[in-house]
């Protein structure tokens, strides 16, 4: 990540916690469930960039003898945390918004359009701040599409605010909430998957491991390919080890260069062990 484009992250987090703390202002006075809602996700944004660049800094840290493969993986960690407070926040903002139903409280809708208005600007500035670090990164990839859709949740709340100034509808602050909220959780359990199978050394979700054996055995010299395992190391990294029955052993070392080249090329597969053997192994 070069230095401009940390800077940009870090206006970004800062323009993202002053919003919180206007959106929060505005909907304590308002009475305004929604602005808040809208206020927590912004501050979820704040949080996830926060720990996004912590982890990607620890990321940098070269391999020791305790972290052999190195600290790649901080930022998958950092993701599921964010994504498990997101599920949080989700399921809070749903129960406030049911009581909402039940026993609603006056709302200044003024207040709401006027607050939600500068969180839209906000929105689409952070958004553009992040949006070219967000091509190369997961999690900043993450926190782009949220900006964006926080923009989307403004607009929400925009609309919100004119119905309850122009007919009182104070129910439609209660089912704004629930839709920003219902859209927290879907992006929370949409991506935890992603994160979990990452750390359980899952293979890539683009390459299929018969794929990789009938291309391993179609090379010249080898019998047979067993003992196949692929896992992603972090988000860019792939790492695979295979057993591989070879002919003879004279041509070994080219062997061993012919087939680290077609992993490369064909698979993406930058780290490889290679075990070669005269006969199959039990």
């Amino acid at each position: 990540m070069s230095a401009m484009t940390e800077r940009r992250l870090w206006w970004a987090i800062g323009a993202n916690i002053v919003l919180t703390f206007v959106q929060i202002l505005g909907g304590l006075i308002s009475g305004s469930l929604s602005l808040i809602a809208d206020a927590l996700h912004n501050f979820s944004d704040a949080a996830t960039l926060i720990i996004a660049m912590v982890a990607i800094r620890i990321g940098r840290r070269p391999a020791d003898k305790q972290k052999t493969f190195g600290y790649k993986r901080a930022e998958t960690i950092a993701a599921l945390i964010n994504l498990t407070s997101l599920i949080i926040i989700g399921l809070y903002l749903i129960i406030e918004a049911m009581k909402r139903f039940y026993a609603p409280v006056p709302i200044e809708g003024g207040i709401v359009i006027v607050v939600a208005g500068i969180a839209l600007a906000v929105d689409l500035f952070t958004a553009l701040l992040t949006y070219r670090a967000s091509k190369t990164s997961m999690n900043i990839k993450a926190a782009f599409i949220h900006n964006m859709t926080d923009a989307m949740a403004s607009v929400g709340v925009i609309l919100a605010g004119i119905l309850i100034l122009l007919f009182g509808w104070l129910w439609v602050d209660a089912v704004i909430t629930l839709i920003i909220a219902g859209y927290v959780l879907w992006q929370g359990f949409a991506q935890m998957p992603k994160a979990i199978h990452l750390l359980m050394d899952g293979a890539p979700e683009h390459i299929v491991i018969k794929d990789v054996i009938a291309a391993l055995e179609n090379q010249d010299g080898v019998k047979d390919a067993h003992h196949v395992h692929i896992r992603q190391l972090d988000e860019h990294r792939i790492a695979l080890e295979a057993h591989i029955v070879i002919e003879g052993i004279s041509n070994i070392d080219d062997l061993k260069t012919t087939i680290k080249r077609l992993l490369q090329e064909e698979f993406s597969i930058g780290h490889s062990t290679l075990e070669f053997e005269i006969t199959r192994c039990e």
